[in-house]
């Protein structure tokens, strides 16, 4: 156990000393509002970056767990900086949903509705209620899952399948199609996507969580209907985008669920697949069944489990992004904890692995000198710096995670 104990102070001192720290004296928008955009791989602030809804939403999470696992009040305070920026400037308080992104003095700049985006407003807002109780918090939060529902919950044309359900990447800022729906330029422009598939599961997975506990008339049915949408979610994954032949997840499909394959990718240079998003959907899987506590449901979906994990393992560490060896970890321990009672010696390779993986990080991610982590490392084992520090998609949330993860799972 001691094995656990130091990988555990060791995770809250990187959370603390090395990423919390990079985002509280570096990425704090004092003059326009909320927090920067945008600090690239060479530590250059960019003030006039435009600020994203994912960033903003996953910041809110971000520091709403810190402040709710480390109860630490100055943790509280900027997720209440994020909380107050989202709801004023990020929330369409005309339309529903959140806009995609804004410039950097808080005027609208993009207004679609991305699904994804969403789900991550919905993911940090749930977060936020979980650390201070806030009841507006938890209703922005069921607003928003309404507004996916009503909007983004689409019945795909298969005549006599209930399966043939999902949800739509992108919609108009009034909810009409829109031609371009990618969720970035190395997206294929699918009807349906493994990623918003994976982070709204995420999303309503912690939405599931705090509701479970809210003792309101008023949101009884609203639990019952995320309960229900989460079982949906778990059935698609495991009937629609789990590849069976291959172990992994495919990653882009058209209306009817026909895979759409490219050379595009979400990894570097792996076509098809994305080892990152395999391992990180296990564990988010798991986790799912765990907040259910159907046992039933949980043994049917473990093949699933067990297959993402093991194919991942056939490329993540190749994968030399900072995401994926944050999933990578948190994977690892997942696995670890799964296999504890029934297969200790293959529980206790996935510790070793876990804590390989972590170490990587600290000798190889981490920039010890100016805060947080470099994007990836290069082939010649130098950080890469073209990428950004911190941006649209560079945020306090994969290693955050992990981070947080490690703390509540090894304590």
């Amino acid at each position: 156990m001691s094995k656990c104990v130091n990988l555990r102070a060791e995770a809250q001192a990187l959370l603390e000393t090395n990423i919390l720290r990079f985002w509280q004296e570096r990425m704090v928008d004092y003059q326009q509002g909320g927090f920067y955009g945008r600090i690239d791989g060479y530590n250059v602030l960019h003030p006039d970056a435009e600020k994203g809804a994912v960033l903003n939403a996953r910041i809110l999470w971000t520091f709403s767990a810190a402040a709710r696992v480390l109860h630490n009040t100055p943790y509280r305070i900027l997720a209440a900086r994020a909380y107050d920026y989202l709801m004023q400037r990020f929330m369409d308080r005309e339309q529903g949903g959140v806009y995609w992104s804004l410039n950097a003095d808080g005027t609208l700049l993009d207004t679609k509705k991305q699904t994804y985006a969403i789900a991550f407003a919905i993911y940090g807002l749930a977060e936020y209620y979980h650390a201070t109780q806030d009841p507006e918090a938890l209703n922005a939060a069921i607003r928003l899952f309404e507004d996916i529902e009503t909007h983004a919950f689409h019945v795909s044309p298969l005549e006599g399948e209930s399966e043939g359900v999902g949800y739509v990447e992108a919609l108009t800022r009034d909810w009409q199609p829109i031609a371009d729906m990618r969720l970035s330029e190395k997206d294929e422009n699918g009807v349906f996507t493994m990623n918003t598939h994976l982070h709204v599961l995420e999303a309503y997975t912690n939405l599931y969580r705090v509701l479970k506990n809210v003792q309101r008339d008023d949101v009884q049915g609203t639990k019952e209907r995320v309960e229900h949408q989460l079982r949906t979610l778990i059935d698609i994954f495991a009937t629609r985008i789990f590849d069976p032949a291959t172990g992994h997840l495919m990653l882009f499909f058209d209306e009817s669920w026909h895979p759409l394959f490219s050379s595009l990718s979400l990894g570097e240079g792996r076509g098809e697949v994305s080892p990152g998003h395999d391992i990180e959907a296990a564990w988010l899987l798991h986790e799912a069944l765990e907040v259910f506590g159907d046992e039933e449901l949980l043994n049917q979906t473990l093949p699933v489990i067990h297959s993402l994990a093991q194919a991942a393992e056939e490329g993540i560490m190749d994968e030399k992004e900072w995401w994926c060896y944050a999933e990578a970890v948190v994977g690892y321990i997942d696995k670890w904890k799964l296999y504890q009672d029934e297969k200790p010696i293959e529980s206790n390779i996935n510790l070793e692995l876990a804590e390989a993986a972590f170490h990587y990080i600290q000798n190889h991610l981490v920039d010890r000198e100016n805060g947080e982590w470099f994007w990836s490392v290069l082939p010649d084992g130098t950080p890469d710096r073209t990428h950004d520090k911190a941006g649209f998609w560079k945020c306090p949330y994969h290693n955050s995670r992990m981070c947080i993860e490690l703390i509540e799972r090894l304590c």
